[in-house]
């Protein structure tokens, strides 16, 4: 589950409904993958009892589905419909859905649209690379935030004291290249807000490198495009050709649907 950037009066106050609280909790269990009743009442500390009426109920509405013997549960259609519709309808990815089409045909490369959700980045959009050798991914595939281009570029629009409440200050690797250090990612970032983009260096996976540049719909920002491309078919010309478009997409994009509109931190 992701973390709130605020921390202000009303998420302080707030109470959640009991019900709602532990159906959610149910959801976001079985996103991780197939579980038994018994597995999901330990992990969640819900009453075996209340745990079968939540899976009765969500089985009934298609959130959720079970083996023949009701010993295994996982997460249904509706889960997909939904996913599919946030998609569908969120005002950002219709935004930029023609600047994915043309940083795609420009580059070859795969392209990405991602929101930050700390401490991770989701996608919320793709355009797949021409090449056969090109980066593996899926929307609504979660990474970390600190190991990606999308999610330093992001990352980078926040203060240091945001950075050092919503991040542990040891971060985990993806690969030996993975800024490991709260603090060190913190210097980095300042490069990143200096420069106007972020790069993952192979941070996130080795023999990909990755552009991205956040998107100028609000300040802060939490949406972000990127460009991957294999090292294979990178050289210091093709990079800077890429970031130039990324660079290129954005101002176009802040052209096209105005200045930034600013939302609380």
């Amino acid at each position: 589950m992701s973390q709130p950037l605020s921390g202000g009066a009303d998420d302080t106050d707030f109470v959640p409904v009991k019900s709602a609280d532990r159906t959610l909790d149910v959801l976001e269990a079985l996103a991780s993958g197939t579980a038994s009743l018994a597995e999901l009442s330990a992990r969640l500390g819900i009453p075996k009892s209340s745990m079968h009426s939540i899976l009765r109920t969500l089985e009934h509405r298609g959130w959720v589905e079970s083996d023949a013997a009701r010993s295994t549960y996982m997460l249904g259609m509706n889960a997909l419909l939904i996913g599919s519709s946030y998609v569908d309808q969120d005002p950002t990815v219709l935004r930029t859905s023609d600047a994915l089409d043309g940083l795609a045909a420009e580059t070859g490369e795969t392209v990405h649209l991602a929101r930050l959700e700390v401490p991770d980045v989701v996608y919320l959009a793709k355009r797949e690379s021409t090449h056969p050798l090109r980066m593996f991914s899926a929307i609504g595939r979660r990474l970390p935030a600190h190991a990606t281009a999308l999610g330093k570029a992001t990352l980078a629009e926040l203060p240091a004291d945001t950075i050092r409440r919503i991040l542990p200050e040891r971060l985990p690797a993806s690969t030996e290249h993975t800024i490991t250090s709260r603090e060190a990612l913190i210097e980095h970032l300042a490069d990143v807000r200096r420069q106007g983009y972020a790069i993952d260096a192979e941070e996130a996976g080795l023999g990909m490198r990755c552009f991205a540049v956040v998107l100028p719909f609000q300040t802060p920002s939490k949406d972000a495009i990127s460009c991957s491309v294999p090292i294979a078919r990178l050289d210091d010309e093709r990079e800077r050709s890429i970031i130039e478009l990324l660079l290129e997409t954005r101002d176009q994009l802040s052209r096209q649907f105005g200045s930034r509109r600013v939302t609380a931190i």
